[in-house]
């Protein structure tokens, strides 16, 4: 697996528990959030020191059809997007979410989060903000994630780690031990769905109002909500319309 590139690593989130503009997306596009705490500079995969933990279990009749791991987008996609919010008390789980979470552990299935905050990059958030919000969802959602990854990059810093680039879902396979493209990623914009078909991943759509139009046609697979992504994942392909 490739590393990020020298000076743009993407930054890990430690598991706590406890429609304006989006600048995380292409201009046309509206919304991002943002939480914090501190962060922790993420090992440079393969390339650097440490050994990738060994790879997931999954069980069930038909478990080698089952991603070895599935990567969500945050914002819009596994809670409700407020921009650049850094406010535990804003986050709320979109519809499905607990539920979801819940198909995926009952099958041993790693699950992990990758996210663009450039609030961060902005001066609008600090990183402590960003793990506070993390920390949050990881209690809304009963159980904490497998592995939080996010960029605190501008667009124009040309870094590896920033959707569409497949940085962040490159790291966080290899912390979880999984080759990318036997993870999933499910996002609701066209940089995800870029992002995991750079990174050789499975790209779900979840289309939001800023979805746009050539975004739902290129997608690969196109699910209504989170729910029906994960139930897709798993085998079941008639929750999945095209277009919607």
């Amino acid at each position: 697996m490739t590393a990020a590139a020298p000076g743009c690593r993407p930054r890990a989130s430690s598991s706590v528990p406890g429609a304006a503009a989006h600048p995380d997306s292409p201009p046309s596009h509206a919304a991002d959030p943002a939480p914090a705490d501190q962060a922790v500079p993420a090992p440079t995969g393969p390339s650097g020191a440490g050994v990738p933990l060994p790879g997931p279990t999954t069980s069930g009749p038909d478990a080698s059809d089952h991603p070895g791991a599935v990567l969500f987008d945050r914002d819009d996609t596994l809670i409700v997007d407020v921009p650049y919010n850094g406010d535990p008390r804003r986050v709320r789980l979109m519809p499905g979410a607990r539920e979801a979470l819940r198909l995926l552990r009952a099958r041993r299935i790693p699950v992990g989060v990758v996210s663009n905050q450039s609030g961060i990059g902005r001066g609008l958030l600090t990183e402590a903000a960003v793990l506070e919000v993390n920390a949050r969802v990881d209690a809304l959602l009963g159980t904490p994630l497998d592995v939080w990854l996010h960029c605190p990059h501008l667009p124009e810093d040309g870094c590896g780690c920033r959707k569409p680039a497949p940085g962040l879902i490159l790291e966080a396979a290899w912390r979880l031990g999984v080759e990318p493209g036997r993870c999933a990623v499910i996002g609701d914009i066209g940089t995800d769905m870029d992002a995991a078909r750079a990174a050789g991943a499975r790209g779900v759509l979840v289309p939001t109002t800023r979805t746009l139009p050539a975004e739902v046609a290129a997608a690969p697979d196109v699910c209504r909500d989170l729910l029906g992504a994960v139930r897709h994942l798993l085998g079941h392909p008639s929750t999945v319309r095209r277009p919607l």
